[in-house]
């Protein structure tokens, strides 16, 4: 046992404007909205502790920061480098809710355990791979000039194509959703960039129906799609109806991105209801959750896809065997805006121009998560937050 202790945990929230960027009609989604602006909020995680070693962590939503502060108080005193026994610690108090708090938490231990040992995180989790391929994937369809039409994905996916993108994914529209559209822009997509990239859709629980998805289903085996992601609106958590999906098509269905935690991953596994399983480590249980999700799918014969870009996301990549890409979410050809605050003084970077010529990232290589923040630019962007003690 170390005589590293927690002394202090920091929680900021702060504000960042996303240019040409504003909601659709639903009011849920951000879409391309030429000379708009929307603001969004981020959060920043600093844990602090007795020998002035620090992890940090940028990101998450104001339902995680809620659950951190249900349980900060209580890590007080703990040694950081238990990430184990912490992590079942807090997953049995946050047992109530979603679990979102761990994520954040978990990341931000990671980063002070590398920093403490002399170590990158993927050299911690044993991890090997230096660079990740990338798929493109889009802002949802809008009706503002933008990916506007089917022949608008088309064109945007021959642009990702010579930029070295080995792979696209479309999120279709949510403003007056019809089906006949999303069928379509399938269609013209694979029409447009031949047989070899890697095409996936994600109608992200819009379709209304059943069977809706399964004409998405069928259209996506006419065109040969890699995988079908949330195709209807149970909003991705139905054991049952993905079982009979599945049954009905022949393309992979990806699912599990909008359950929590590994216990509900095995169960979509175990009951054949996924044929690849999404996992995100601010979403999961962090770090440490995610790789227990990685290491079940493995032991199921299957491929567990990672949710979103990140720095986090890049370690856990880079360290399971089980997995093909890194999603480079969320792009677009005409808004710069890829949803993410600017707040790295390293040179990292997420969005479509962050890959190089064969469509692939780099994992960072220094301490921890291997990225510093613009704590500047943070505070000076502050709208609230707390600190314990």
């Amino acid at each position: 046992m170390s005589s590293l202790k927690i002394d202090r945990i920091e929680l900021h929230e702060f504000t960042f404007e996303m240019p040409d960027m504003g909601k659709d009609a639903s009011g849920f989604n951000l879409v391309y909205r030429k000379g708009s602006s929307h603001r969004s909020n981020s959060h920043a995680l600093r844990i602090l502790t007795n020998e002035g070693v620090a992890g940090e962590y940028v990101g998450g939503g104001s339902v995680s920061t809620t659950q951190i502060r249900a349980v900060a108080g209580q890590l007080l005193g703990r040694d950081p480098l238990q990430r184990e026994s912490i992590y079942n610690d807090v997953k049995r108090a946050l047992r109530k809710y979603d679990k979102m708090g761990m994520g954040p938490l978990d990341i931000a231990l990671w980063d002070l355990a590398g920093k403490y040992h002399g170590a990158s995180v993927t050299t911690l989790l044993g991890g090997w791979k230096t660079s990740l391929p990338c798929y493109a994937s889009t802002y949802h369809g809008d009706r503002n000039g933008g990916l506007d039409t089917p022949q608008a994905f088309a064109d945007f996916a021959l642009e990702c194509r010579r930029m070295g993108y080995p792979a696209f994914k479309i999120h279709g529209w949510c403003d007056d959703y019809d089906v006949r559209e999303e069928v379509a822009t399938i269609k013209a997509v694979r029409a447009a960039v031949g047989p070899d990239m890697d095409l996936m859709v994600d109608p992200a629980s819009v379709p209304t129906t059943f069977l809706d998805a399964l004409k998405i289903g069928r259209a996506c085996d006419e065109a040969g799609f890699l995988w079908l992601e949330d195709p209807y609106r149970d909003t991705g958590i139905s054991q049952h109806g993905h079982r009979k999906l599945r049954q009905l098509i022949r393309t992979p269905i990806l699912a599990t991105e909008h359950v929590r935690g590994l216990e509900q991953h095995v169960d979509f596994m175990a009951t054949e209801s996924t044929d690849l399983v999404r996992v995100d480590p601010e979403y999961d249980g962090g770090i440490t959750g995610a790789m227990k999700i990685a290491h079940a799918a493995e032991g199921f014969g299957l491929d567990v896809e990672i949710h979103a870009p990140g720095p986090a996301q890049r370690h856990v990549m880079a360290s399971i065997r089980n997995t093909n890409y890194y999603e480079m979410a969320l792009v677009h050809p005409l808004a710069a805006a890829h949803g993410h605050a600017p707040v790295y003084t390293c040179g990292y970077q997420d969005g479509l121009h962050a890959v190089d010529s064969r469509g692939q990232v780099t994992v960072p290589t220094g301490l921890g998560l291997g990225v510093s923040y613009d704590w500047e630019y943070i505070m000076a962007h502050r709208i609230g937050g707390r600190s314990y003690p």
